[in-house]
Parts: structure tokens; C-alpha cells; sequence
């Protein structure tokens, strides 16, 4: 199988993203075809033996819209959004410089008969009538010629029996255009008694076009996460060919070449020092304010800023293998995923438009048929195809998804899909793997206690001596701690390995005996009043390590796996906002109590083998809970995938990427219940969203159909239709963009 994402253009609302998605969705091969109208783009999965992308094209094509491959940079993007929105706005002035003097033509002779004021003769229909009528002819013209885009759209999107929200108007403006210029024959012929709509056809498009237009400008705002991740990379790269510095494009670069960066200059691409020492501002990336410290052998991120000294690096990841294009095309993937939320407004927008169009003729027609004129039944029929546009059913869902990934991303919370954002809100249980997650993962020097007469940089030496020739994990932390107290280690002789007890070894003639109790019983080492200190200590979680010399207890230097700063914290967090929090480890039962006694912990589940992580996670889910697995994105695979949703811990590495929903940049435990609140927050908008599209389709059409009018109210004028049907989608789109404002509580 393969996915592909196809550009699409030619969309202006929700039953285009369906007729697109039927289009497709019917040639042999493909297995989904998913449209997203906000961010205009077909995400498809299809057999590459049954079915090409040319096939998939020229489909699309058939259908009246255009899909393309290409790859735009973010510039190119900016410069189309740009021109879109400029070709929008001239068009709306025109529209506005002959559509303002039209709407005052018709509508002051209205207003002049109440008030007794004098017209000019030209426009005054009593006296000149058929250059009043022929003034509003040649004023409405202009504004018909620059919208002629809706006409030739709606009506090729008919006549495919697949109507649009251009069907909508091109047929309501047309008929009211239309029947207009038989009013103008019949006045120019001496029959003055019929009322001319050129005012509604030529307002109406104004005020499409004017919401159109706003639409525009306010849908680019939605994208500017992404624009600004696509804007953080560097345009040009220094790099070494035949022994001298070469500026060439960044599209240039490949994997080996040797660039060089000097300092407050971008990174280019990803790589490995290979000389020179530096620090590098990763918060881009990472979220973590204080510069790296980047020596030779260490990875460098691309887009990161060289700080302070000049580098070169060996290039190991270029154009779509580097991390920020993986995070780009990530968050791009998101934005344009759908929610299971939307399934429900993609079902109604399929059908919405005919029958809308059957709304408007039955209504119409009832009205002519209970006596009423042909004007007030072209009214009506104007009226009810103009204020039911779906378009801000079509907006409602993708572009909260839009801005709530996006803020996700400045936040370094990475959500892959509509559906992990949905499923988020729905949390009840979140597991933690331990190592590496809720603890550092890498064990350290928590306590060193002495007896009479040793110092304690005495027996640390020591002990680091004897593990010196170590490869145990806990030995190593020991040698480390040594080294961070500038401590000079001795030359040990007789280095014994005594497994599941210790290590013996002579150090300046002296016996050295380091290990666990049963090591200090089985050489009949008296422990003395360390006894305690040694079961305090393991109750902390902790792992007490005797030291004797010459077979007399000479200190405890005590080992553990610290908890990170922030995992206490975000547990209390994630209580606050009434989720249940467990840990999975393998450790024993009473090393695993006492970290969860530490932060908070609701549930441990301990003495778990990694391959058994999965099956625990089920275990909860059989309870009737939505369960989210937080770990490392490694060795906690089959249980981030088994979860409802898998949250990786890392920055951005590619089997975190592909085995969890959410990717957690910063590795800080805080934003995980920042990616929970986030969830909470768009699908709360979401439901706000289509709460006002549904709203406002459902008041609207009856009031259009004249229901009030029945019961002594008024009759809905096209024009205020016209505006209602534009301001809906304005309003949804800036419902959306309130989440702009989200802030991870801290």
C-alpha cells in the first residue's frame, strides 16, 4: 500500500471534498481517500499494482478540480496564499465600486416615497424608467463579469450532478439576473409594473466575494505553525568541496558532504561534529532554553543555532530525512487528518446541496401555488439557495484540528492525527513506563555513609577504584560521581567479579570487599548499626552497596535511578484534571513502591518483563478504560500501540515517531498533561463549531422558506442571506483561531 498527499485546487466548500473523495474512492485499488477543505489537500491510500497517481489525477480532473504533486516551499506557498488573497480583494473592490451605487439606485426610490425628498431625475423610476432600468443593467454587469468564476464552477458542478456552494449561487444569482433582463424588455416595451433584482444578483456576489475573501485571510492564519516550522531552516549551506568553502542551496546538500558553520549561523542539516566545540541553541526543537555544549562526536540537529563557536560536521540526514522535516511532515499529516468527530458533518455536507436545491423550489413553488406573486416565490427561492452555503460545515472540524496541532507543535507536543487528538480528551488512565520516563533513566550517587574514621571521599575513592574495571551500571555511577568530586583514583590489583554478590579487590595492600549483604555475610562481616540505614535506604527505592576493608564494614554508598524533576508534578497535574495515573516497571515490588510513593502514583504495576508491558495495558483496557502508554518510544513499542493512545517520550527519534500518536519533543513529563488539555480544548471547539454551522443552517433555511413570514413576521431579504451565509464561515474560522490563545498550565 502507499499514501500519498495531492494539492488540490478548485475547492470552495465541504460537497467539494466529498465529490472529490467519491471520485477517487471509486477506482479499483484505493483503499481510503480522505479531503481536507481547510488545509485543500487529498490524503490517499491506494495499491500502486492497481491504481496510479495519474489515474487518481485525471479522476480528480474529471470531477472539475485540479490535484497536483508538487513540492511548494514555504515561500512559494506564502507567494500563491498572497496573490489568492490579493485577486480576492481587487475582485471584491470592483464588485463594491459598481454594487454600492447599484444597492442605492434600487433601494433609494423605496425610501424617497416615505419621505417626500427629490431624486435625481435619471433614477427616479417615476419619471425615467427605462434609464432607471438601464442604469442598473449596466452597473450589475461589471460585478457579473469579475464573479464569473462562481457561474462557470456552479454550473459545470451541476450539469456533473455533483452541486457545490458555487451551484447555490450561480443559480440564485442567475435567477435573479435573469429574470431581471425580462423585466428590463418588458419595461423598455411600455410594461412598467415589474420589479427588477439586479441589486440582490450584484450584492449578493459582493458579499461572497467579501466573505470569501475574509475566509482567505483568516484560513492562512490557521497554518502558521507550520509555516513557521518550514521557515526555520536555513536557505544555504557552507560546505567543503576540493579543499575550499563553497556556499551551495540547501537541496544541494548530501549525506557526507562536510559543512561548515560559524557562530550565530543556522544549522543546515542534521550531522556529526568533527571539529571544533560549541554550544547550540536547540529550543526550536527540543524546547530546552539553555544552549547544548556540542563536542566532536556529538549529533547536531538541523535548523539548531550555532551559539559561539565555529564548527564542521559531517552530514548524515538531508532534505526529508532531517528531524525538522520528519516534525514538518508530521504536523502536516495531522493537519490534515481527520477527526471521527467529522465523519458526521462529511455525511451531511454530501447531501446538503441537492437537497437544499429541492428546499428552494418546493417552497418556492408552495408559495406561488398559495397565490402569492412570482417575485415573492423568486425571493424565497433566492433567499433559501443563498443563506444555506455548507461551507462552515466544511471548516467547522479541520481547522480547529489545524490550530490545535499547530499550538501543539510551539509546545513540542506533536499530535499525529484528528484521531489522537480526539481520543485524548478521552483519557482515563495513563500509564507510565518507568525508567527513562518517570526517572532519569541513567542511576546515580544518592547517599554515601561512613563509619568511625572514614572519610567520605575516602570511601569513594575506594569504591570507585574497585569498580574501575567494572561494566556494571551501578559501578558506573560510582566512577562518576568520583570524577564530578575531582577525585584520583588508585591502581587496583586482583580484580575478582563475584556474581549476584559483589566484586573483591586489593587496593594499597588493603582487601577490598564491595557488594550487596549477602556478600558481607558470607565473609562474616558484621553490618553493626548500618543494618538500619541500609533497610531505610532500600525502602527509598534505593540500592545500599557495603563497603569493607580487610573484613571490617568500613561505609554504604547507596545507588538509585533519580526522578525526574518535573514527574511529580505532572502527575499532580494530571489528578487535578481527574485521570488516574499507574507505572509499569520491572523492577521489585518494594524499589517500585517507593518511586511511587515519591510522585504520587495511583496504581504500580511492578516485576513486569518488557515483552509483557502490552498485556498489562489490555489488562486495563478490559476494565472498560481508554488507556494512554507514556514511554520511550524503544523498548515500550507493542505497548504505546496496544494503548488507546501511545505518548514517546524523546525528541522526535523515527521509531518514537512511528510507534506512538503523540510525540513529546521536550521529554519533559509536563506536557503530557499539556497534550490531554490541548485535546480537551480543540474538541471543545470542534463542538462549538458545529454547533453554530448546524445552528445556523437549521434557523436559517426555515426563516429563508418564509416560516416567519406564515406567522405575520418578516420575509428574509436575499441580501441579508447573502451576508449571514458569508459572516457563518468567518465565524467559525475565528471560533477556531481562539486557540491561539492555549497555555499549558505550568
Amino acid at each position: 500500500m502507499e499514501s500519498k498527499i495531492l494539492k488540490i485546487e478548485g475547492m470552495t466548500c465541504a460537497a467539494c471534498a466529498k465529490t472529490i473523495e467519491k471520485a477517487a474512492g471509486k477506482l479499483p485499488g484505493v483503499v481510503e481517500a480522505n479531503v481536507n477543505f481547510a488545509t485543500e489537500k487529498l490524503i490517499i491510500t491506494f495499491d500502486p499494482s492497481l491504481v496510479k497517481t495519474l489515474d487518481i489525477k485525471r479522476s480528480i480532473e474529471k470531477a472539475g478540480y485540479k490535484a497536483s504533486e508538487e513540492e511548494s516551499n514555504v515561500d512559494m506557498d506564502k507567494e500563491k496564499k498572497e496573490r489568492e488573497i490579493k485577486a480576492l480583494w481587487n475582485r471584491f473592490l470592483i464588485s463594491a465600486i459598481f454594487g454600492i451605487p447599484l444597492l442605492l439606485i434600487a433601494m433609494i426610490p423605496m425610501i424617497t416615497g416615505k419621505f417626500n425628498i427629490m431624486l435625481p431625475e435619471v433614477i427616479d423610476p417615476m419619471q425615467h424608467v427605462k434609464s432607471f432600468a438601464i442604469l442598473q443593467l449596466m452597473l450589475v454587469l461589471p460585478i457579473m463579469a469579475v464573479g464569473r468564476k462562481y457561474f462557470i464552477v456552479g454550473f459545470k458542478s451541476l450539469f456533473r450532478l455533483s452541486p457545490n456552494m458555487d451551484s447555490l449561487i450561480s443559480i440564485g444569482t442567475s435567477a435573479a439576473f435573469l429574470y431581471s433582463i425580462f423585466a428590463v424588455i418588458e419595461i423598455l416595451s411600455g410594461n412598467t409594473g415589474y420589479h427588477m433584482y439586479f441589486e440582490s444578483a450584484g450584492v449578493i456576489l459582493t458579499l461572497i466575494t467579501l466573505g470569501k475573501y475574509l475566509e482567505a485571510v483568516t484560513k492562512g492564519k490557521t497554518s502558521e505553525a507550520i509555516k513557521k516550522l518550514m521557515g526555520l531552516a536555513p536557505k544555504t549551506a557552507v560546505i567543503i568541496r576540493d579543499n575550499r568553502e563553497t556556499e551551495i542551496s540547501i537541496d544541494e546538500v548530501e549525506v557526507g558532504d562536510i559543512v561548515v558553520v560559524k557562530p550565530g549561523e543556522k544549522m543546515p542539516v542534521d550531522g556529526e561534529v568533527i571539529e571544533g566545540s560549541t554550544s547550540v541553541d536547540e529550543s526550536m526543537l527540543t524546547g530546552e532554553s539553555m544552549p547544548v555544549e556540542k563536542n566532536i562526536g556529538h549529533k547536531i540537529i538541523g535548523a539548531s543555532i550555532n551559539k559561539n563557536g565555529s564548527i564542521k560536521y559531517k552530514a548524515t540526514k538531508v532534505g526529508k530525512d532531517t528531524a525538522l522535516a520528519q516534525i514538518i511532515e508530521l504536523v502536516e499529516n495531522a493537519q490534515g487528518s481527520k477527526a471521527p468527530i467529522a465523519k458526521m458533518a462529511d455525511v451531511i455536507s454530501g447531501y446538503f446541496v441537492p437537497v437544499v436545491i429541492g428546499l428552494a423550489l418546493v417552497s418556492s413553488l408552495a408559495w406561488f401555488l398559495a397565490g402569492q406573486s412570482g417575485v415573492f416565490s423568486l425571493t424565497i427561492f433566492i433567499s433559501v439557495l443563498v443563506i444555506a452555503c455548507p461551507c462552515a460545515l466544511g471548516l467547522a472540524t479541520p481547522t480547529a484540528i489545524m490550530v490545535g496541532t499547530g499550538k501543539g507543535a510551539e509546545y513540542g507536543v506533536l499530535i499525529k492525527s484528528g484521531t489522537a487528538l480526539e481520543t485524548a480528551h478521552k483519557i482515563k488512565t495513563i500509564v507510565f513506563d518507568k525508567t527513562g520516563t518517570l526517572t532519569e533513566g541513567k542511576p546515580k550517587v544518592t547517599d554515601i555513609i561512613t563509619t568511625k574514621g572514614i572519610s567520605e571521599e575516602y570511601l569513594l575513592q575506594i569504591a570507585a577504584t574497585a569498580e574501575k574495571g567494572s561494566e556494571h551500571p551501578l559501578g558506573e555511577a560510582i566512577v562518576k560521581e568520583a570524577e564530578k568530586r575531582l577525585l584520583e583514583l588508585k591502581k587496583p590489583m586482583d580484580f575478582k567479579a563475584i556474581p549476584g554478590h559483589g566484586i573483591k579487590v586489593v587496593i594499597d595492600d588493603n582487601v577490598i570487599l564491595l557488594g550487596n549483604k549477602k556478600l558481607m555475610d558470607e565473609n562474616h562481616i558484621v553490618l553493626q548499626s548500618l543494618e538500619k540505614e541500609s533497610d531505610k535506604l532500600a525502602q527509598e527505592g534505593k540500592t545500599p552497596m557495603f563497603i569493607a576493608i580487610n573484613n571490617r564494614l568500613s561505609g554504604i554508598v547507596a545507588v538509585a535511578d533519580t526522578v525526574k524533576q518535573n514527574s511529580r508534578k505532572a502527575i499532580e497535574r494530571l489528578h487535578d484534571i481527574g485521570i488516574e495515573v499507574a507505572m509499569i516497571t520491572g523492577d521489585n515490588k518494594k524499589t517500585a513502591a517507593a518511586i511511587a510513593r515519591q510522585v504520587g502514583i495511583d496504581r504500580v504495576l511492578a516485576e513486569v518483563l518488557p515483552q509483557d508491558k502490552a498485556n498489562e495495558v489490555k489488562k486495563l483496557q478490559s476494565e472498560g478504560k481508554k488507556v494512554a502508554m507514556v514511554g520511550d518510544g524503544i523498548n515500550d513499542a507493542p505497548a504505546l500501540a496496544q494503548a488507546n493512545i501511545g505518548i514517546a517520550i524523546g525528541s522526535g527519534t523515527d521509531v518514537a515517531i512511528e510507534s506512538a500518536d503523540i510525540v513529546l519533543m521536550r521529554s519533559d513529563l509536563m506536557d503530557v498533561p499539556t497534550a490531554i488539555e490541548l485535546s480537551k480544548k480543540t474538541i471543545k471547539n470542534i463542538k462549538e463549531n458545529l454547533f453554530w454551522a448546524f445552528g445556523y443552517n437549521t434557523l436559517g433555511i426555515p426563516v429563508a422558506m418564509g416560516i416567519l413570514y406564515l406567522f405575520g413576521g418578516p420575509l428574509l431579504n436575499p441580501i441579508i442571506a447573502a451576508l449571514a451565509m458569508s459572516f457563518s464561515s468567518v465565524s467559525v474560522l475565528t471560533n477556531a483561531l481562539r486557540l491561539k490563545g492555549f497555555r499549558p498550565a505550568r
